[in-house]
């Protein structure tokens, strides 16, 4: 039997369903390992094949300038999203200035509230012309006490007439007309509400029985009320010139309620202060005649 044959002969011996022992050579020669036949049981493949996906087309992206509208102009869409050289340099020093402002007022706050250091007793004066009257800092704010009692404050003023002579008018009732302002006002001015009333409350503060200033504030109320009465009045009022300002205070403690067994005076406490002479600086836009300061000398003289 040639080699050939031989080798063939576990090929057909598989074939018929019977083992076969090779002889000879081949002997110790494993044989291949039999390819595994395929399942004959049919595979469900669940969902689209990935063949049967449909994919992109060429052509189907949109072109570049596509999005654009129809009438866009691009000089005129460039000019509306970028400012000119003017305008950027305006808005620039506008915010660098509203910036260093807003850096001076918290820098001058801080150094109000601030506990006792170098810079606020250097520059102690500056800050507090700075804040008040207008910035104030109060912590009753956070902590208010409720008003118990009522305070109208009146003024009067001493003019000059065109004769030459002087005249005292009639007190008016300064607290009242704040009222009258804001009555059935749904949205009153806050200033309206408090600014006479916080005036009044800091003079009084700062001033003794004897309408003596206390410490550095007490000339400064002095001079803000001045000020306040000055402009309610003008530099004009009934027909003459105003040389003099007076002030007085009207004070009447709230009345208890009716279920309340306390019992208090509500007689009106009236506190009148000195005459103060009205100055070029204490009108609204100093308005005053050139010979204000004469004047002043001259009503001093009378009052000695």
């Amino acid at each position: 039997m040639q080699p050939e044959e031989r080798a063939e002969q576990p090929e057909r011996a598989g074939a018929d369903g019977k083992e076969s022992c090779p002889d000879g050579p081949a002997a110790g020669v494993v044989p291949p390992p039999r390819a595994a036949a395929p399942d004959p049981r049919p595979v469900t493949v669940l969902g689209p094949r990935l063949g049967d996906l449909p994919g992109p087309r060429f052509g189907d992206a949109p072109a570049l300038g596509s999005a654009r509208a129809p009438h866009a102009d691009p000089a005129s869409e460039a000019a509306r999203g970028h400012l000119s050289l003017p305008g950027q340099l305006v808005i620039g020093v506008a915010t660098a200035v509203a910036a260093v402002a807003i850096a001076v007022h918290l820098g001058m706050s801080f150094l109000y509230v601030a506990p006792s250091n170098t810079v606020n007793k250097k520059h102690g004066e500056m800050i507090s012309d700075y804040l008040y009257p207008e910035f104030e800092q109060n912590w009753k704010l956070f902590a208010p006490n409720p008003l118990q009692q009522n305070v109208a404050v009146q003024a009067r003023a001493e003019v000059r007439t065109p004769e030459g002579g002087m005249a005292v008018t009639s007190w008016s009732d300064l607290t009242a007309q704040d009222g009258e302002d804001i009555r059935h006002n749904p949205l009153p001015s806050h200033s309206q509400q408090n600014q006479l009333r916080r005036a009044w409350e800091f003079y009084a503060g700062s001033h003794d029985a004897k309408e003596q200033p206390i410490g550095l504030r007490g000339q400064l109320s002095e001079q803000y009320v001045r000020r306040m009465v000055a402009h309610r009045f003008g530099p004009e009022h009934d027909g003459g010139t105003v040389e003099r300002v007076q002030v007085r205070a009207a004070t009447t403690p709230v009345a208890p309620p009716s279920w309340s067994e306390e019992k208090i005076d509500l007689k009106p406490v009236v506190r009148v202060l000195p005459w103060w002479p009205v100055t070029s600086g204490d009108l609204p836009g100093k308005q005053a005649s050139g010979d204000r300061r004469s004047a002043d000398g001259q009503a001093k003289e009378s009052d000695r």
